[in-house]
């Protein structure tokens, strides 16, 4: 089973890290989230829609970068944005204000007229931001967010996380707890396909006595715990 009676809410203007080792199942929760994959039992609600009745507006209500960020690498970028804001059902000025938006949002004006698969790893990470961002969705689901950027671009990414979540729920699943502890207002932790943790690091690190809130120390404790009864 890949995840177990997992539950969890993420509000809008929140940033919630998802964190885990590998296999434990978050990308696959996130692609059950995106409609990607459907659940075999549970109930997943984004706003008003749920995912079983209603997937289309679940799509429309989201920003989904995957951890492999698939794109058309032989299409310029400029090219791809506006196919991705077609295929969002946006038209005319409205098709060109939101590439504008996201271009200067994303930092992708240096590479606007390359083709893809010439973009640097950091770049087409940006450039798969950009196509999550293009139709303003007030959700973003975001696999290892930060693959492939360098120290400075980072730290670019948090701020503009920071700034992101104005009216907007964000969950985001990385490996490095770094990025966790700098953004986030909430942490999940997950193992084995089970939640085992959700609430704020000063809380949880409380919970299970740790004198210092530091998640490294807390994902190691919850873990290694979990990992012992599962032998």
């Amino acid at each position: 089973m890949a995840v177990d009676d997992v539950s969890f809410s993420v509000r809008p203007n929140e940033i919630v890290g998802f964190v885990g080792p590998n296999g434990a199942g978050k990308s696959t929760m996130l692609k059950m989230l995106s409609t990607y994959l459907e659940p075999t039992s549970g109930t997943i609600r984004v706003g008003n829609a749920n995912i079983d009745t209603d997937p289309v507006a679940v799509r429309q209500q989201i920003g989904y970068l995957p951890g492999d960020t698939p794109l058309y690498g032989d299409m310029v970028v400029m090219d791809w944005l506006r196919f991705v804001a077609g295929a969002h059902s946006l038209t005319g000025e409205a098709l060109g204000a939101a590439v504008t938006q996201v271009v200067d949002t994303c930092g992708v004006g240096p590479v606007i007229d390359k083709r893809i698969h010439q973009c640097s790893t950091g770049f087409r990470q940006r450039v798969g931001l950009a196509s999550a961002l293009i139709h303003d969705p007030p959700v973003l689901l975001l696999d290892e967010p930060t693959h492939g950027f360098d120290p400075l671009q980072v730290m670019a990414f948090r701020d503009l996380l920071h700034q992101l979540k104005q009216d907007r729920a964000i969950l985001f699943s990385t490996h490095i707890i770094a990025d966790v502890e700098a953004v986030s207002d909430r942490v999940l932790i997950i193992d084995h396909g089970r939640l085992l943790a959700d609430g704020t690091l000063p809380h949880l690190c409380d919970e299970a006595g740790l004198a210092d809130p530091s998640l490294e120390l807390l994902f190691a404790h919850l873990v290694s715990e979990i990992g012992v009864e599962g032998v």
